[in-house]
């Protein structure tokens, strides 16, 4: 299901029922995906400091997938100048996606 989030408390509870469902205690994800308990239990309230890089290992790892809505003249700029088509990139193997606790 995609749903449109429009702050960071948006996406909190998200990751906090994806990490559940799984089956994972939060320091057992928080260890397997190389990041603090701390940290996940931040990402997992909705804070709105923190490290864009962790979050995004943090959403992968989980199997959670950000997709932006880009216009088609934005992205024809975008990929003009970096000379990257960026809607073809393949989304990064989950480590921990599956794993049984």
């Amino acid at each position: 299901m995609k749903i449109r989030l429009h702050r960071p408390e948006d996406l909190g509870p998200l990751v906090r029922a994806t990490r559940k469902q799984q089956g994972m205690r939060q320091d057992y994800a928080a260890e397997g995906i190389g990041v603090s308990e701390n940290f996940l239990a931040k990402v997992e309230r909705g804070g709105g400091t923190v490290q864009w890089e962790k979050l995004f290992t943090v959403l992968t790892e989980l199997g959670l997938h950000v997709v932006i809505d880009v216009p088609d003249a934005v992205m024809a700029s975008v990929e003009s100048k970096t000379g990257t088509k960026l809607r073809r990139r393949q989304p990064y193997k989950s480590r921990t996606h599956g794993i049984d606790t």
